[in-house]
């Protein structure tokens, strides 16, 4: 990156101007991060303590809490500090760090599903050679492989973003450095940069969403094979919480990046951003749990040893 700008800081314009909103916005706020942070720290935790939850579909779980809370971290404390001090103001580098670590952990977070949807074919659809197939070491290379196209794509966003000029406003219209907002301050041409930036992000999101559909049509054609009752519920309980997280987060994404800029509106998008930022990081060792016996049973288990 180039820095070719006289903008050396940026000033984030928060999620709204209404005084009478900054102290109840900042304790639910501060309780989502709390309930994140516990959630998803516990579920690695208990994943890691418990040797029943040492299974492929664990490790990806663990993989997924921790993501989760990483990239919700990248943005909330920033957010809840704003609210409680006003302080709204941020460095030229401070906000390429945060789009780079945002962009990285949810593209990370993308491709971390889709390897979930591959593991839950591979258990549902071929159950016999499932710990052949989804060996550790295959595992490993399926979460290297998240992390290294999630580093990939974190940089070349944050590149491509920041290599334009800021010589206008500084002001940017969201509460945290998201690659749009940013974007629209530019001074330069940023048709190209836009184009890239969209082609970028359709080509991650289809690409993880063609995997998990596929997995999916195999694993319901399966699913209506079964003559057991009792498989049948088996096989759709083991889906439940990965295609609920996978909805939840896609059609968030989705609506968020896959228009143009002149098409964004900055409200709306600011309430879009809390759902997928905030909400779904602490969401997603709910939807985990709720609907998972053996979860239960190992939080019981290290729950009952540690009284």
């Amino acid at each position: 990156m180039v820095n070719r700008t006289e903008v050396t800081q940026f000033i984030l314009m928060g999620l709204t101007s209404d005084p009478d909103l900054q102290v109840p916005l900042f304790i639910a706020f501060l309780l989502i991060y709390i309930t994140t942070m516990f959630g998803n720290l516990g579920m690695i935790l208990l994943i890691v303590l418990d040797s029943r939850l040492h299974t492929p579909m664990y490790f990806f779980l663990g993989n997924l809490s921790l993501v989760d809370f990483c990239y919700s971290s990248s943005v909330t404390p920033k957010v809840i500090a704003g609210l409680l001090m006003g302080d709204k103001v941020m460095s030229y580098n401070g906000c390429a760090t945060q789009m780079f670590f945002f962009s990285t952990f949810a593209n990370v977070e993308n491709y971390l599903l889709a390897s979930m949807a591959y593991d839950r074919y591979a258990a549902v659809c071929k159950p016999l050679h499932y710990m052949t197939t989804m060996t550790m070491r295959a595992c490993a290379c399926l979460v290297i492989g998240c992390y290294v196209f999630g580093l990939l794509d974190g940089s070349i966003c944050t590149g491509n973003t920041f290599n334009l000029s800021f010589c206008k406003s500084n002001v940017i219209h969201h509460f945290f450095c998201d690659i749009p907002a940013v974007m629209v301050l530019s001074c330069s041409d940023s048709s190209v940069n836009e184009l890239a930036i969209i082609c970028i992000a359709s080509f991650n999101i289809f690409f993880a969403l063609i995997v998990i559909i596929i997995s999916y049509m195999f694993i319901f054609s399966t699913i209506l094979k079964m003559i057991s009752g009792a498989g049948h519920k088996k096989a759709m309980s083991t889906c439940a919480s990965h295609f609920t997280a996978v909805s939840i987060f896609y059609g968030t994404v989705i609506f968020m990046y896959m228009q143009p800029s002149s098409s964004h509106s900055m409200d709306s998008d600011k309430i879009v951003s809390v759902f997928y930022i905030m909400v779904i990081p602490m969401l997603n060792p709910i939807v985990y749990s709720l609907r998972n016996k053996e979860v239960k049973s190992a939080f019981t288990k290290i729950f009952l040893k540690s009284k």
